[in-house]
Parts: structure tokens; C-alpha cells; sequence
């Protein structure tokens, strides 16, 4: 027999998925593995497929027709399709597929029913599952039924849903081809799908299975509930038992029947507890031979499992990788930095690099491994301390992992004072700064860091090659030094600190909530916060110049900037563009990213924020809206100390009050600048790695400068040094960066790979409230702009911004909006420093709020209670 056309289950290899498709290559792999019992049969490969449609110049027309749409031609798509089904049906099989099929069948008995599956080349694999795309055909019948069915499921290739799937994950219609599944029936009693990680949390230890009376299509296309078993280490620890009212059987002459189950059986268990630990066991045996979590059918009949599918869990977060069979949590970076992408290896890199602290990699984000964190009492309730300050929904997965002692206490050695009292609840006799009162403390710091950057500016400009690396080395410690500086650390300490103690003792004495937000608007020496105003003049510069706004509303070109001096007021346009870019260009979004393309490189993406400066405030705004909030913090720091006066002690209470606030104000605006200076260092290191992979694509290392992206820095370094590259490392990079692209990364991760998440602890939220963190006091209704990418944003003044994350490019919006609400975030992030600076109600840590609260929506923002109700 032609062994191209048609091959058995057995005969197949691992180097055929092309001919079988994922579907057929896994029932190969499963069929040779000692003890699993696979339901015999054979694939109709896709030579078969191509042989029927070959040389139909209609059938190529249409592919053609089709690769040209988008998505949103759901019209044309549907008409399109409609006509490929029906060449395909029509198209006769060619003799020799006919010959090798009946020849198979013979061999395996004529006689009996049998499943007609279709296996998809772009399908089963580990990055797309194509679950459910194209079609199954149950217990068919003869020679001929079968024949027919095999040209239906060489049609399903061009169903509606198959073809959009497709497009959505990038895959060319003209290459993927379609091998059919004949596999003998198997009658069950009893049928469903194995998890050998939990669906729902990711659990690589707990198995989940559903089982239900009958054929398996019943449960797949949601007729019937099924009951769920949980096991764990040969345990079955949870159980839910489904009211199972009907059942898909097979029926004698072909085709399924609907069955109604007797009353006193739809609550019967459906598998014993032996056979769901036997089943159980099988399911570790088929993911120990694939080597990755498997979604499994399975059948039970006469007592005996029958495996009729297996593929991988693609929806998966990738562990963080240990070195050891120890039990770790890991807590989200990305969360923390405001920047919950994924990031290319050359930015992994480079802020493994920078941090002192234990990170892993997992699915193109850094994780924070805190086991060791965990397992100190003291270095415990610092980490939640700081958790509850960053990030509640952390700090309450942390608890829940802590409750389950999945990381054992050691025992403290030394009883030391707990370095976590912070001075946030000292009692009133005095709060205890860790630092001078003196704002020099901050101007000398920034200087310091000026004169450092400078200093980089001038010594790279001498370094090439190799060098190059050695002396990006070098500088990193300095970049720490600056970064990890005590001195540093005490600034923002005493002012956060400081923040604390103002909200609890003015609550304490006075009722008044969340006193230090108004207390923070428009402090001095915020770099982020004097970026959003500095735009502000940018747009004064332009405003008297009708030609050049008039200019800018129209440009697409990247290199809009050399063609403004041909008009009336461009060259101060030029000027005062080229001004901002020198302070802040090396900003942009996903900063702490090296490879994210930087303002300086692209200019144009300010344009459509200056623009929208220009129309939605006067003159001189910037200055007016720094005063107002300065004066606000003054009224409210004034109203503040003449309450307490009226108080016991009040003189005293007063007086405290006055030197904390001094104390916010002084340092609270310098917790910006740290990040400022590491991403102006990150910028200048871009650019003399840019001039190198010049150099790489000159000499045909590389195809593209941006390819470096794809290295870390350790293989770009070797890249360099020997001006050698597979350059499949690239390819494979890329691939596996537009993959982790889909994957939303969760707060906090276990070495199980379970997903911990967290809840909010509140009561008194009105019903159908969004529930986040308060992080800037005030309450302020209006329309929600819900905006994902910076360079979409078109907001007008009095919007409520509605967003995944932001981080410091995002401020230059903040100054036309009255509201945020974020989905990741923490009272000193970046977003709610900004915030509570420019005086705007913000809602952070907000799960899923880009989803549940739409574009255009009225929206009210509960800033000091922290929730959003949709109006």
C-alpha cells in the first residue's frame, strides 16, 4: 500500500506531523506508549488532500482571495469559506486514497463503526491547540459513509470559526493541510477529559478530571454538567458530583442518540474512586512520556480505559525556573514596576543586571523568588508590610500560601528588633525621621546622579566592541551604587513613612481620611510629575502657530521633526520639541524594557498629546495648574494644624503635624527619581549597543539592528566578540516573544505553578461596585476612556482614564483627566504618586477593569474608598 496515502496508527513517527497533522501525531505517540490502551485506526494523510484539490485553479483562486482578508470581512470570509467547502465536497477522492482506505478498513473489520476525526497540520501544538476548529463525525458505518465523511472533515478546514482562528494566530490558510482520523468506536459507558494540571489555577500537582454517562461529545459541546474530581499525590482530595440528566449513546445502525437518564441515577457518581485514581495514574503515565501537561479523553468501557486523545495545556503560566525539588513562591516584578508586558531577552537581561534581589524568568516577565523571605518571622512580616503598601491582592495571596504552610517557619536565631517597625505607627509623642529635615539632601542627590550620567555620556563614546561590554558592566555597578544608595533609600523611607503617619494620626484625631493625598499635590523636584507640565509648554510654544498645528494634526512621517523649519513658527516648534526630548526622550512605555522604543527615537508619538494640550488648555497652564495645587496642599495643611489646635495637647499634636507634612513635602517628590536616572542609563547603553549591531548587520551576523532585542546581553556579547550567530536562535526568540505576548502574568506564582489569587478584604461597598485600592482621595464623576496603548489615547480634559497599567510615559495624560483607575498597581506606584500630585481620584489594583468598565461608559470614582461604580 501506498504508505504516503494512508498510515497506522503504529507506523507512524515524530517526523511526520505534515503527513497527520497534531491531532494524528499524538495518537501515534499514544499508541506506542507500554500499558495505554488507543482504539485501533488509521490516518487518511494530507497527500490525500492535496491529491484531491491539486490542480483545481478555482480552489487556488479562492485561497488567494481569502489570505487578502482581515478579520472584520466577516462577510466576505463567510462567502469565501462557503465556496471552498464546496469544491472540497465536490472534488472526488482520487482512486488510489479510495484503494488504500478500503484496504486499512478490511483489515480492521468493515463491519464495525468507526469515529472520522479531522487532524489539522496547525493543530494539538504547544503554542496553539486549535481546540474544537474543525469537525468529528461519530459511529460511522461502511465503506462508502466513511468516504463521505472524509471529504466533510476535509471541508471543516474552511469553516468559518477554523478560518478566522487562523488569522487571529497568524497562521497561512495556503499552508496548512488536512490529514483525517479513522478510528474504531469505542461505546462508553462512561466518558471525558483529564487535566493533568488544574484548568483553573494552574496547579501542575492537582489533577482534574470530568467525567459523564455516555459519549464524551455530550460534555465537549456542553450539553450535560459533568461530575469533577481533584487529585492530588495519589489522593483524591475534591469532589463535585453533577445532576447528570442526559446521556449521548451510539446507536446499532450509525449515528448518536440523545438519552434521558433515570431520576434516581443523574446523581449517581459516575466513576468509582478506584477507577479515578487508576484513570489518574494513566494521566501522570501519558505526561511523563509527552513530557508537558496533558488535556486527555478518555472512555471507560467494560471497565477498561481507552485513551481516543491527548494534547498540550496551552494555556499555561510557565513556571519559574528552580534548580531544586524545594517548594518557592514567586511574586510578579511587572506588577511592582507597573509594567506587566512581556519583555525581550536583551531587557530581561539587563535588569537581572541591575536588581540585587533573586529573580527567575517565566513567560517573558521576572518573578521575585520570596521563599527565603517566607521562611524568616521577621523577614515575613516585613514582606507583607511591604506587600500591603504595594500591592494588597499580593499580600493576601502571600497570606493564603502562608495559611496552607507551604513555606515551613524556620526558627529565628537571634531575637533583633524587627527591622519592619516603621515608624508609619509610632505612638504621637513624636515620629522619628530617618533623615534631616533638610532639602539640600535631595538637591545634592540629584546632582550627584547629573553629574554621573555625564560623566557615561562622555567615556562610552571611546568604547567598542568587546570593550563595550566590559565597560557596560562596570558602569552597572555604578548605576547600583546610585540606585541602592542609603542615603537614597531613607529619603523616600522618612517621606512614605511619613505619609502613613499622617493618614492614621489624622484619622486617629481628627476623622479625616487619606489627609496625606492633598498634603502631596505639587511638591517639589518630581521628574515625573514636571514631565506632564513641561509638555504643557511645549503646547504653549506651538499654540500661536496655526500652520504648524495644522501640520502636525497631518504627519505620519518619523521624521516629521527636519521638515517643521520650512514653516511659520517651526523652528521653535523644533526647539522647544528638541528641548523636552534632551530632560525626558529616554522615557517611553515599558521603560524598564532596554529594547522598547524610546520618545528620542520616535518623536512622533508625543504629537497626538501635545495636540491634545493645544485644544483642551489655555496659556500657561502648566504654571496655573502647579500653583493650584500647591495652594490646595497649603489650605489643607492650614485647616489641618487649626483643628488639631482646638484638641487636648493640641498645641503639641499641631506642632508635629506641621514638621511631618514638612517632611512629605521636602522628600515625597525625589521617589521618582531613581527610576529617572536607571532609564536615562538604560538609553545611553541602547545606543552604543545600537552602533554594534550596525556593525552585525554590515558584516551579515544579523538581518536587522533590532535583532539584538533577541539576545541576552551574555550571548550579544559573544555574538560580538566573535561576530558569529545562529540565527535560529533569533527566529525561535521571536516566536516564542509572540507567544508570551497572549499570556497574562499572575501576581503570584508557586513552584507548583499554581496561581494564587488574591481578594479584597471590604465591607460597605455598594452592590455591583468594582472593588480596587484607594490610592488618591476624591470622588469624581465622568466618562471612561478605556485605552490600552499610549499612542491611542485621545482623552479630553475631565475623562476618566481606564487602563491595564502606567507607568512614567503615561503622565503627560494625567494633566487633561479627572480620574484613574488602573488594573495593576499599589499606593506607591508610579501612577498614584502622580496622581495624588496632580490632585486626581485614583482606584488602582482594579482586576480586570479594562474588561468590565467599556469605552464612553459614565463612570463615578470613589478615590478615598477605593471602588467604581458604573453610572
Amino acid at each position: 500500500m501506498s504508505s504516503s496515502l494512508v498510515l497506522g496508527f503504529r507506523e507512524m513517527d515524530n517526523t511526520q506531523l505534515l503527513l497527520v497533522g497534531g491531532k494524528g501525531l499524538n495518537l501515534g505517540k499514544l499508541s506506542n506508549i507500554e500499558g495505554i490502551l488507543v482504539p485501533e485506526g488509521f490516518c487518511v494523510t494530507t497527500v490525500g488532500y492535496q491529491k484531491a484539490i491539486g490542480q483545481n485553479e478555482t480552489y487556488h483562486a479562492l485561497l488567494d482571495r481569502l489570505t487578502m482578508l482581515n478579520v472584520e470581512d466577516r462577510d466576505q470570509i463567510g462567502e469565501t469559506s462557503r465556496k471552498l467547502r464546496q469544491i472540497i465536497m465536490e472534488a472526488e477522492i482520487p482512486s488510489d486514497v479510495v484503494k488504500a482506505v478500503t484496504h486499512y478498513l478490511s483489515q480492521l473489520g468493515d463491519e464495525h463503526a468507526y469515529a472520522v476525526r479531522s487532524s489539522a497540520t496547525a493543530e494539538d501544538l504547544p503554542h496553539a491547540s486549535f481546540a474544537g476548529q474543525q469537525d468529528t463525525y461519530l459511529n460511522i458505518i461502511g465503506v462508502d459513509a466513511i468516504l463521505q465523511h472524509i471529504s466533510k472533515c476535509w471541508a471543516s478546514l474552511f469553516t468559518d470559526r477554523a478560518v478566522i482562528y487562523r488569522m487571529q494566530n497568524g497562521f497561512d490558510h495556503s499552508q496548512v493541510y488536512l490529514s483525517v482520523i479513522v478510528q474504531r468506536m469505542v461505546f462508553p459507558q462512561a466518558s471525558g477529559i483529564l487535566f493533568t494540571a488544574d484548568p483553573i489555577t494552574s496547579n501542575r500537582k492537582l489533577l482534574s478530571i470530568d467525567a459523564s454517562f455516555g459519549l464524551g461529545e455530550a460534555l465537549v459541546s456542553g450539553l450535560v454538567s459533568a461530575d469533577c474530581y481533584k487529585i492530588q499525590d495519589e489522593e483524591i482530595v475534591d469532589k463535585r458530583i453533577a445532576t447528570k440528566k442526559i446521556a449521548i449513546y451510539g446507536r446499532k445502525e450509525g449515528g448518536t442518540e440523545t438519552n434521558q437518564i433515570d431520576p434516581d441515577q443523574q446523581k449517581t457518581q459516575t466513576l468509582t474512586e478506584q477507577q479515578i485514581l487508576q484513570l489518574a495514574r494513566i494521566g501522570r503515565q501519558i505526561e511523563a512520556y509527552f513530557g508537558y501537561p496533558q488535556d486527555i479523553e478518555w472512555c471507560l468501557t467494560e471497565d477498561t480505559f481507552y485513551i481516543v486523545q491527548s494534547r498540550p495545556i496551552t494555556t499555561l503560566y510557565p513556571i519559574p525556573e528552580a534548580n531544586d525539588q524545594e517548594n518557592h513562591v514567586y511574586v510578579s516584578v511587572g506588577h511592582q514596576q507597573m509594567m506587566t508586558d512581556s519583555m525581550k531577552p536583551l531587557g530581561l537581561s539587563f535588569f537581572l543586571l541591575t536588581t540585587p534581589a533573586p529573580m527567575r524568568k517565566a513567560g517573558g516577565r521576572l518573578f521575585v523568588d520570596v521563599t527565603h523571605m517566607l521562611a524568616s518571622p521577621d523577614s515575613r512580616k516585613m514582606l507583607l508590610d511591604a506587600m500591603g503598601q504595594h500591592d494588597p491582592l499580593m499580600k493576601d495571596a502571600l497570606m493564603t500560601i502562608i495559611e496552607r504552610d507551604f513555606i515551613k517557619l524556620l526558627p529565628n536565631d537571634k531575637k533583633e528588633p524587627s527591622p519592619s517597625k516603621s515608624n508609619a505607627g509610632m505612638p504621637s509623642a513624636g515620629f522619628q525621621a530617618q533623615i534631616e529635615n533638610d532639602p539640600a539632601i535631595v538637591s545634592d542627590l540629584i546632582k550627584n546622579s547629573q553629574t554621573s550620567i555625564e560623566e557615561l555620556k562622555q567615556n562610552i563614546q571611546t568604547k567598542s566592541g568587546a570593550d563595550l561590554f566590559d565597560f557596560i558592566l562596570e558602569d552597572l555597578q555604578e548605576l547600583k551604587k546610585i540606585l541602592f544608595d542609603p542615603q537614597s533609600s531613607k529619603v523616600f523611607m522618612t517621606a512614605m513613612n511619613a505619609s502613613s503617619w499622617i493618614n492614621e494620626k489624622m484619622y486617629e484625631w481628627l476623622g479625616e481620611k487619606n489627609a496625606a493625598d492633598t498634603l502631596s499635590q505639587s511638591v517639589p523636584n518630581n521628574i515625573t510629575s514636571e514631565m506632564g507640565l513641561a509638555l504643557l509648554d511645549v503646547a504653549d510654544v506651538i499654540r500661536p502657530y496655526p500652520e504648524v498645528i495644522d501640520y502636525l494634526q497631518h504627519v505620519k512621517d518619523e521624521h516629521f521633526l527636519g521638515e517643521l523649519v520650512k514653516l511659520d513658527g517651526g523652528q521653535e516648534t523644533q526647539d522647544a520639541i528638541y528641548a523636552y526630548l534632551g530632560k525626558y526622550g529616554m522615557r517611553c512605555a515599558g521603560e524598564i524594557d532596554i529594547s522598547r522604543t524610546r520618545w528620542s527615537e520616535k518623536p512622533i508619538s508625543l504629537v497626538p498629546m501635545i495636540l491634545s494640550n493645544i485644544k483642551n488648555f489655555e496659556p500657561n497652564a502648566g504654571n496655573r495648574k502647579f500653583e493650584q495645587g500647591r495652594q490646595e496642599a497649603l489650605e489643607k495643611e492650614q485647616e489641618l494644624l487649626d483643628r488639631l489646635k482646638q484638641l487636648p495637647d493640641g498645641e503639641q499634636k499641631a506642632e508635629e503635624t506641621k514638621r511631618v507634612i514638612s517632611l512629605i513635602r521636602n522628600f515625597i517628590g525625589y521617589r521618582e527619581y531613581p527610576k529617572y536616572g536607571m532609564v536615562n542609563r538604560y538609553f545611553i547603553y541602547k545606543q552604543a549597543l545600537l552602533k554594534e549591531a550596525e556593525q552585525l548587520v554590515q558584516a551579515g551576523v544579523i538581518l536587522e539592528k533590532e535583532d539584538i532585542y533577541d539576545l541576552t546581553f551574555e550571548e550579544l556579547h559573544e555574538v560580538v566578540r566573535t561576530n558569529k550567530l545562529d540565527y535560529q536562535i533569533i527566529s525561535k526568540r521571536k516566536d516564542e516573544y509572540k507567544f508570551y505576548e497572549k499570556l497574562t502574568p499572575p501576581r503570584v506564582i508557586t513552584s507548583d505553578g499554581e496561581i494564587i489569587a488574591g481578594k479584597y478584604d471590604r465591607e460597605n461597598i455598594p452592590a455591583g461596585a468594582i472593588v480596587g485600592l484607594p490610592v488618591s482621595s476624591g470622588v469624581i464623576e465622568g466618562r471612561a476612556r478605556v485605552i490600552l496603548y499610549m499612542e491611542d489615547a485621545n482623552v479630553e480634559d475631565g475623562d476618566i482614564l481606564v487602563t491595564s497599567f502606567t507607568d512614567p510615559s503615561w503622565t503627560p495624560l494625567f494633566v487633561s483627566i479627572k480620574g484613574l483607575v488602573t488594573e495593576v498597581g499599589g499606593l506607591m506606584t508610579h501612577g498614584a504618586v502622580i496622581a495624588r500630585e496632580y490632585g486626581l481620584a485614583a482606584v488602582v489594583g482594579v482586576e480586570n477593569a479594562t474588561n468590565l468598565i467599556k469605552d464612553g461608559q459614565r463612570i463615578r470614582v470613589h478615590g478615598t474608598e477605593g471602588y467604581i461604580e458604573i453610572l
